[in-house]
């Protein structure tokens, strides 16, 4: 048995996007710390985080190791290769590819298309005489556990039969002898767990990305073909090349294999995929009252196998497809009879839905700063569809109040206002258009009592031309065209003397600027400069923040304290003189 589980949460390299969670149809995401991590007793294996995350932190366990410690101890290990090989390896040839993993150790290859076959014999056998309802397919593992553990009532509906994989491994140990090992390959997450409860049949499944890695390791380039190789002279799969299976990976394709051995007159069929598809379907047929059997072949991924998450070759379904069909020649085509016992009984294994009262969910709303209906703005930021759902989330434990992304944005807003608010210095922003963005209090007292007056009236001061504001507009001007870092200037105003830094925040579209007066004792900038890296000192975490959701105004911020630092610290404080 793995500990590791097939999904697993790379933490260094999560990026805190929510993508994962947003992706997925189950929520079985949590976020702890910032971080996104697969719950396993809710996942279902579909591989859809893995193929959205942007950083690539969600990771597949790799069984290569174990596969290659198996050949080396000299066990029989036999490949039950997936019929989605044909779109995946296009234009290689299968007895090129056979040869290629031959060479790589394993005893033989052997197509799950055949196990696939003896389902659709039994399924056809079983639909005969079912009951009026439907019935579901047992033959894709991660629908299997969406059944299992969100949809348990529906779980007597999921078809008696092992998946093609179970099927064939017990199909393969019976020919070549029990202590055979059987390794699929792939590619589907989902495997792996299949693989992992049911170790007496699977020893273990590979993907497809990690047969590439294998032969590039091996340096087996099948392209070549091969070209005079030892392994090319056993031509072919064993124990047999299988026909109609071959058509499992598409959707659609089961259920050919099905209507040859039941006619459409004793069943109805459907085919659904995608999960997100499936549980609109599920939802639907529940209550539903049929008056006769339905066979429902459900596949998690979008298309079937052959847009399975660990896929290594890009493409549309269109293509993969017409690749599956053309593989099959029609002259083959043949409905086998039931061979093997592959009757199984599913356990259900359901998760837990919390049940949670007005009174909570509004609690849990109000900790992001959602009092009413009206601030309930469903964005789906957080991953949720809609606030309630994330307000649930938070009471389960598999949600932050950081994750609202409007709730944050506020919250940063108040903190930069307050930064700025408190700040001992002017401190203004100003725009191309020599517009002011913002300023604070202080700005406006040490321009005077009419410019006081109008912060008043309007903080901020939102719009005023700096120009009708300073006497010395042209620094901010300059400093806007040339893109420069920092330029200063003594300006006399009235009976002070002011010192004006100007700083670049973004490069000819938005300036800062720290006014200060410097007709004041020495002693008085020092204690400026304490407050100043006190404030510095004690934001840190919080200036960190705002960058991170704010962008630019909150880069302002830090720029605008550390200037205050820097302003005062670029000359040594004068002593005062000893005489005085």
């Amino acid at each position: 048995m793995n500990y590791l589980q097939p999904i697993y949460t790379e933490s260094a390299q999560c990026q805190d996007c929510y993508k994962c969670l947003r992706r997925c149809d189950v929520k079985a995401i949590q976020i702890l710390e910032g971080h996104a991590r697969v719950m396993d007793s809710q996942c279902v294996y579909c591989g859809k985080c893995v193929k959205n995350c942007p950083a690539e932190a969600k990771k597949v366990r790799t069984d290569l190791e174990r596969v290659k410690l198996l050949i080396s101890g000299g066990e029989r290990v036999i490949v039950s290769l997936a019929p989605s090989f044909v779109s995946e390896f296009a234009g290689t040839k299968p007895q090129v590819l056979a040869a290629g993993l031959r060479r790589l150790g394993f005893y033989g290859v052997s197509e799950t298309s055949i196990g696939a076959e003896e389902v659709s014999a039994n399924i056809a056998r079983y639909l005969k005489t079912a009951e009026p309802g439907i019935h579901i397919s047992s033959a894709c593992p991660s629908v299997v556990e969406l059944v299992k553990k969100y949809y348990p009532d529906f779980a007597d509906c999921v078809t008696p039969v092992y998946s093609p994989a179970l099927t064939h491994a017990k199909m393969l140990k019976k020919i070549y002898g029990e202590d055979t090992k059987i390794v699929f390959v792939g590619p589907c997450i989902a495997k792996k767990i299949e693989a992992d409860r049911y170790p007496n049949l699977l020893s273990a499944a590979l993907s497809f990305r990690e047969l590439h890695e294998w032969f590039a390791r091996e340096r087996i380039n099948l392209e070549s073909g091969l070209c005079g190789d030892s392994f090319l002279e056993n031509d072919g799969f064993i124990p047999e090349r299988a026909n109609q299976g071959r058509l499992y990976p598409v959707d659609g394709g089961m259920i050919e294999g099905i209507k040859a051995g039941c006619g459409v007159t004793e069943s109805g069929f459907m085919t659904f995929s995608g999960v997100g598809n499936i549980r609109a379907a599920l939802s639907e047929f529940e209550g539903l009252k049929l008056a006769r059997p339905l066979f429902l072949e459900l596949l998690a991924c979008e298309g079937g196998c052959v847009n399975g998450p660990l896929v290594s070759r890009e493409g549309g379904t269109v293509s993969k497809r017409l690749e599956i069909i053309s593989e099959l020649d029609a002259a083959e085509y043949t409905q086998r009879e039931p061979e093997f016992d592959i009757y199984c009984q599913w356990q259900t294994e359901p998760v837990a839905q919390s049940s949670f009262s007005r009174e909570d969910i509004f609690n849990a709303l109000e900790k992001v700063g959602k009092y009413s209906p009206a601030d309930e703005l469903n964005c789906g930021g957080c991953g949720y569809e809609t606030c309630r759902q994330f307000a649930q989330a938070l009471l389960e434990g598999k949600a932050e109040p950081q994750m609202c992304l409007g709730y944050m944005r506020k919250l940063a807003n108040k903190k930069v206002d307050a930064l700025i608010r408190t700040m001992p210095g002017g401190v203004v922003m100003v725009d191309e258009n020599m517009k002011v963005i913002e300023c604070n209090k202080r700005f406006a007292q040490l321009l005077g009592r009419d410019v006081l007056n109008i912060f008043l009236s309007r903080p901020g001061m939102a719009g005023a031309d700096i120009a009708k504001l300073l006497p010395a507009p042209e620094l901010f001007r300059n400093v806007l065209e040339s893109g420069s870092e920092t330029a200063e200037k003594d300006i006399k105003f009235n009976n002070s003397i002011l010192h004006l830094c100007v700083f670049t925040i973004e490069p000819h579209r938005l300036v800062g600027g720290f006014l200060q007066d410097i007709t004041a004792p020495a002693m008085h900038k020092e204690q400026i400069v304490n407050r100043a890296r006190e404030v510095i000192a004690k934001n840190l975490q919080t200036v960190q923040q705002i960058a991170y959701l704010l962008g630019e105004n909150a880069a302002d911020s830090e720029v605008i304290l550390n200037s205050i630092v820097n302003t005062f610290t670029a000359q040594p404080l004068e002593k005062p003189d000893a005489q005085d």
